[in-house]
């Protein structure tokens, strides 16, 4: 039986500006099963972000149910939201932020720093050094990010992004800063990732990439408006 990893029930968002109300998210309800592969597009302000937000635990529902491994997180502390967060989800942005001072090894061993208790040194070295190979970069594991590509840096995200073993990889626009060719490059990995079993949720703007998705949610006006079963997957 497939382990439920993500399960978001009735979850709506509302920012109020002054007398203003904006419904960024209405009533959104799915669910996200370990090894799952879900892409979420949509046009611009259809609350993609908005969406990736509350899955990373970025801010709260206005109301709903939010389930990370049946916990309920619908409405924790900053610290609470934090310490989850650390622990259960990895992140992948469009700007790669990783720290120029920091060696390629340092800065994926970086998220253990942050764990209570602290990883010791030589123990997140040796894990950092796993991710790295995992993403084709451990050769790289000296070198400072200015002293990468573009693609290989975003890859050292991907790799600091696994470093806790999370239950989920959110992934936002993984390949807007990137040239078509290493964009493929970093989707390859990813499809490689979900084969060898992490669980990706990524937001994109760009067709080719949300098809190699299992699952594809389409948003609009802050509304799933389709579901759509990567054709492939589904046989």
């Amino acid at each position: 039986m497939e382990k439920l990893k993500i399960k978001m029930k009735n979850i709506s968002k509302i920012f109020y500006t002054g007398e203003m109300e904006t419904h960024a998210l209405k009533d959104i309800s799915f669910d996200i099963y370990e090894g799952d592969y879900i892409s979420i597009s949509g046009p611009s302000g259809c609350g993609k972000s908005t969406l990736l937000s509350l899955l990373g635990l970025l801010a709260p529902p206005s109301s709903g149910q939010y389930l990370i491994e049946n916990e309920d997180v619908s409405n924790l502390t900053l610290t609470e939201a934090a310490t989850i967060r650390n622990r259960k989800i990895g992140f992948v942005f469009q700007q790669f932020n990783l720290i120029d001072e920091l060696s390629v090894v340092d800065n994926v061993a970086l998220p253990l720093k942050y764990q209570t208790p602290p990883v010791p040194l030589n123990e997140a070295r040796d894990r950092a050094i796993k991710c790295l190979n995992r993403v084709d970069l451990g050769h790289r594991v000296d070198h400072k990010p200015n002293q990468l590509s573009g693609g290989q840096q975003q890859r050292v995200a991907i790799a600091r992004a696994l470093i806790a073993d999370p239950a989920i990889l959110l992934v936002d626009e993984p390949t807007g800063n990137l040239d078509s060719k290493n964009g493929d490059v970093v989707m390859d990995m990813l499809e490689q990732l979900n084969k060898d079993g992490t669980t990706i949720c990524m937001v994109t703007h760009d067709a080719r990439y949300a098809d190699m998705a299992h699952r594809q949610l389409h948003l609009l006006d802050g509304e799933i408006v389709e579901q759509k079963q990567n054709v492939m997957e589904a046989v």
